[in-house]
């Protein structure tokens, strides 16, 4: 999952026998790493706190995640403004589908030629990145019109992991579900 941020903070010191200390040591060190990427989340912060069998020392863990807003890039590191029109299929018995997305004069267009190439179709939230490298642009008279991207999921595992996704992009971004 993309965590960008996680701190893990403790009265009692790191040599202390805390049970909660050490369990989250390991955390720490796998995503300290990315704390510091440019990222424009919220923040969610919990408090765990334990007390010992005499009461007088009290022992308390802060836990500090991130949440990623819900976002699309065709270059990794540059989201996409424009909010596509999303069409869905699945299959009779419902262990496959695609999600195909259209684009309509999309940013990437304005900034592909400063930052680069379109290296693919990225969906990007807290749980992490669904991608996928169907991308086709649509010229018009020469020029660029439109990008059409596909996803395709190919069990129930992943059409319910990209529904969590478009079900946060969605409420990220005014969209809505209209069935046909």
């Amino acid at each position: 999952a993309l965590l960008q941020s996680l701190r893990i903070s403790s009265p009692l010191p790191p040599s202390s026998s805390s049970h909660l200390h050490r369990s989250f040591q390991g955390m720490i060190a796998a995503v300290h790493s990315s704390s510091a990427s440019s990222f424009n989340g919220r923040s969610l912060s919990l408090q765990l706190v334990s007390l010992c069998k005499d009461r007088r020392i009290r022992k308390s863990v802060a836990l500090r995640v991130t949440m990623v807003k819900p976002t699309i890039q065709f270059i990794q590191g540059i989201d996409e403004q424009t909010v596509p029109d999303v069409r869905l299929t699945k299959s009779r018995d419902g262990t496959n589908g695609m999600a195909i997305f259209n684009f309509s004069e999309p940013s990437v267009f304005d900034s592909s030629s400063v930052l680069g190439d379109i290296t693919g179709f990225y969906m990007i939230d807290d749980e992490g990145t669904l991608q996928s490298v169907d991308v086709s642009a649509k010229y018009v008279n020469g020029k660029p019109a439109g990008i059409e991207a596909k996803y395709i999921m190919r069990n129930t595992r992943d059409w319910d992991r990209f529904m969590r996704f478009m079900e946060r992009y969605a409420d990220a971004n005014g969209l809505s579900f209209v069935k046909k």
